[in-house]
């Protein structure tokens, strides 16, 4: 039988490799260096067992799987746990913006049915779509790999409705939608910024 450290280390590869991640990606995921993953994987050094648990429940095997030697050539094994998992993510993460959604829907029908005042209630509905975007940005750190594509897109469209938001929420309450007006302004240069730090954490990736 191989040495412990070599059988871990090919099923950490073998693992990573299903899940079409590469060294780095993984490294960044895990808050660690391309190297130690490296090291990892090649069986010169061995994850404490703190990031071995990580390990095992990221890739959603246990920690006797790691060490068995037939599972190096069929990592597939776990493929049916994996798929019932990221379904479960995926539903968790719909439900919390389903709540978010649900709360504006109450903030809106409240008023006009139980006060008779309608004015500006909808307002619920534009402040629950940047809600929704930090809850898909919460959930994508936390469930899926931490996706640039997915965090620029949430972050994007959070910082032009938050903007929508204040604009829409002064206007209707204040009626000074004129000069108001430039807060959009503010989102151009946070926009840009946006715009360099995904270019900058993709080719760093």
């Amino acid at each position: 039988m191989e040495d412990l450290k070599i059988v871990i280390g090919k099923n950490l590869a073998a693992l990573r490799k299903k899940k079409k991640m590469t060294q780095i990606e993984l490294a960044e995921h895990f808050n660690c260096s391309d190297k130690a993953v490296s090291k990892w994987e090649q069986g010169a050094t061995t994850p404490d067992i703190e990031t071995l648990k990580m390990l095992c429940d990221f890739y959603g095997v246990t920690l006797d799987y790691l060490t068995k030697e037939e599972n190096i050539s069929k990592p597939e094994i776990n493929t049916k746990r994996e798929k019932t998992i990221l379904v479960n993510q995926i539903t968790s993460t719909v439900l919390v913006i389903s709540f978010v959604w649900m709360i504006a829907t109450i903030w809106f029908v409240y008023p006009i049915v139980f006060l008779k005042n309608p004015n500006s209630y909808w307002l619920a509905f534009v402040w629950a779509v940047p809600a929704s975007m930090l809850v898909l940005v919460f959930f994508n750190i936390v469930y899926f790999k931490r996706r640039k594509i997915i965090t620029f897109i949430a972050l994007s469209v959070f910082i032009w409705t938050i903007l929508t938001c204040v604009f829409l929420h002064f206007f209707f309450f204040t009626g000074e939608g004129a000069r108001l007006g430039l807060i959009f302004v503010l989102g151009i240069p946070i926009e840009i910024t946006l715009i360099l730090w995904f270019m900058l954490k993709k080719k760093v990736a």
